[in-house]
């Protein structure tokens, strides 16, 4: 490469300032159509065979439809004034609802990947060929939400889609995305990978997003993201918006993780995965300059009768390794973990006070533990507070308790809403789902009603519990 050294006079100095530029090498062709001009540049040929795999998905489901009479009737001031009097309020109507995504054949018997959310609460699932008219009656075969992934199955033989690598993506490529955007049928947009390995996204448990800026619309999840050789390279999954269209920032699951969770949900219909028992969380710039290493997993918490406290981990030990896979990254040990089985061994290598230790643990079964997993309990869906589920809902660090995620009709009536965090139980305060139920357990084995407190956003109500 040529390097070009300028001298610059900078008046009032008795020197010149050098600068050395680095010059891109040299051009030595351009493509031009202009030289044949019978011929296109076009990738028709190579996204083909790949636009034949991916179909439309429709779902029907049957939701409530929001009596609001009887909102009206359920307030608690109007309760004030007129009590516990019996009137007559009609009752929630139920009504059918559409909606419309996109899969992708994988295999020549009709198995299909698409979204988790694509088919989530279906009550029948048809699917369309981009080629053809004819409509397939789909079962479900397995999903898991924590990836935003499912596999359903239709009858007949099928040309599947050929899998990337993703691994080998990079920066720049050129790639397309595949689908049913807005319900006009089979489409397909350009773009390049914009970014790779994007995660705390928001969206899934366990991520590891291609991002594209390949247009992305309501109707594309589901659908296909591939290389220019027309290789499936990822799942088109979501988008950021905030008009609802796309912007140019969409997120792909990477097909490797797509194989991976296929294969298991084929197998068995659903994914099991091991579990460690650590809160971890990435170095803060001022948490570098402790740590010889600059990058790994931070261990936050080390909850009891786990994997991990049988290991002897402890709060700040810094996991650098796992199964001699680099660790970079909380992100990083979590997919590693999430991708094992219960029982596996896990040999994982971590700094503590500037020496590198390792410790051997075998893997016990997320669902089983008391985790940070979502437990539903008298219709509260609850989850252990972690650094990640503190910053997704801005919750300070002195607050100790049960984030509520999901509130169902019965609970939202009492006054408990999503984002909620359960400080107490009566005059007992609580920092663990296992916490929750014991107290709630022992206070209603006594035919009393729980006086549940929780925080919303700094401020401290309590609702009953009524048994």
């Amino acid at each position: 490469m040529k390097k070009i050294l300028l001298s610059t006079l900078v008046i009032g100095y008795a020197f010149c300032a050098q600068i050395a530029f680095t010059d891109a090498p040299s051009e030595t062709a351009r493509l031009n159509p202009g030289e044949n001009p019978n011929a296109v540049i076009s990738y028709h040929s190579s996204i083909a065979s790949a636009k034949k795999a991916v179909v439309n998905v429709s779902t029907t489901k049957t939701t409530k439809v929001k009596n609001d009479i009887s909102s009206f009737f359920n307030d608690p001031f109007f309760q004030d004034f007129f009590g516990e009097f019996n009137f007559k309020v009609p009752r929630q109507k139920q009504k059918k609802v559409s909606s419309l995504g996109s899969g992708v054949i994988i295999s020549k018997d009709g198995y299909i990947v698409t979204n988790y959310h694509v088919i989530e609460d279906a009550d029948e699932i048809t699917v369309t060929l981009n080629e053809s008219s004819k409509e397939f009656v789909a079962k479900v075969v397995g999903s898991d939400s924590k990836t935003d992934l499912a596999i359903i199955k239709i009858e007949g033989e099928f040309t599947p889609i050929a899998f990337a690598d993703s691994s080998k993506a990079l920066e720049g490529d050129v790639v397309f995305a595949i689908g049913n955007p807005f319900g006009v049928g089979g489409s397909v947009t350009s773009g390049i990978i914009s970014a790779l390995n994007k995660d705390n996204i928001g969206l899934n448990q366990y991520e590891d997003f291609i991002q594209t800026d390949a247009s992305i619309n309501p109707g594309n999840s589901g659908g296909a993201l591939i290389d220019s050789r027309g290789a499936l390279i990822g799942i088109n999954s979501a988008i950021l918006s905030r008009s609802g269209g796309a912007n140019g920032v969409g997120f792909a699951i990477p097909s490797n993780m797509v194989k991976e969770i296929a294969q298991k949900l084929i197998a068995d219909g659903k994914i099991t995965r091991g579990y460690i028992g650590v809160n971890i969380t990435n170095l803060t710039k001022d948490q570098k300059e402790v740590y010889k290493n600059n990058e790994g997993a931070l261990v936050t918490n080390v909850e009891k009768d786990t994997p991990a406290a049988a290991a002897k981990l402890q709060r700040g030990d810094l996991i650098v390794e796992a199964n001699g896979k680099k660790i970079t990254s909380a992100n990083d040990l979590k997919n590693l973990i999430g991708s094992l089985a219960p029982k596996s061994k896990v040999v994982v290598k971590f700094e503590r006070d500037g020496k590198i230790l390792s410790a051997s643990l075998v893997l016990s079964e997320l669902s089983s533990t008391p985790s940070g997993e979502n437990t539903n309990l008298d219709g509260l869906r609850l989850q252990n507070l972690s650094d990640e589920l503190r910053e997704k809902f801005g919750i300070p660090k002195d607050i100790s308790g049960v984030l509520i995620t999901n509130v169902d009709e019965k609970m939202s009536k009492l006054g408990f809403k999503e984002g909620d965090v359960i400080i107490q139980v009566n005059q007992k305060e609580v920092s663990s789902i296992d916490e929750y139920q014991k107290e709630v357990r022992k206070i209603k084995a006594e035919k009393r009603s729980p006086l549940i407190w929780i925080n919303r956003q700094g401020v401290a109500m309590a609702f009953v519990l009524k048994n």
